[in-house]
């Protein structure tokens, strides 16, 4: 986290000297003391954050290339001349048992262009999907099963 704070101060700042470097060490080094003592935040978190670092970018690859996918998708629908809208409402229970992981899943599930996540109660999903395409394999995505993986459950 320390080093995360200090990337975060050389790049608001937008300038690199002596000064400014010793200055951003010590004022990181007071915060990252700070969130240790009153937080409970310290090197294990750290460590712990380290290990899930890979899981975490595979995850961010894989809603870019849905995003990606989604993109062309409902380009593709808008842009036919036969476009007809199907909307659909999906409803879906998920394995994932942390509010943090279900809380990503449904921001995914909205980032993905043609998905609105609708209700979020509990395991239970309410997704509206544009057209039924777009709804396909919603209850079943690469989405969950990497936050299971995340979880520690698969």
């Amino acid at each position: 986290m320390f080093v995360v704070f200090f990337m975060m101060w050389v790049i608001f700042n937008g300038q690199w000297t002596t000064e400014i470097a010793l200055l951003g060490l010590f004022l990181c080094a007071a915060l990252y003391l700070f969130a240790w003592k009153f937080m409970g935040y310290g090197p294990a978190q750290d460590l712990h954050a380290l290990q899930r670092l890979p899981r975490a970018l595979a995850y961010l690859w894989t809603l870019l290339v849905e995003i990606f996918k989604a993109n062309i998708h409902v380009m593709r629908l808008i842009l036919s001349p036969q476009y007809e809208v199907e909307p659909e409402l999906i409803e879906f229970h998920t394995k994932l048992q942390t509010d943090p992981a279900r809380a990503v899943l449904a921001d995914s599930i909205t980032l993905t262009p043609g998905t609105i996540t609708v209700l979020v109660e509990g395991d239970r999903f309410i997704v509206h999907a544009l057209d039924k395409t777009l709804g396909d394999g919603v209850d079943d995505s690469d989405f969950e099963r990497r936050l299971l993986k995340m979880e520690g459950k698969r």
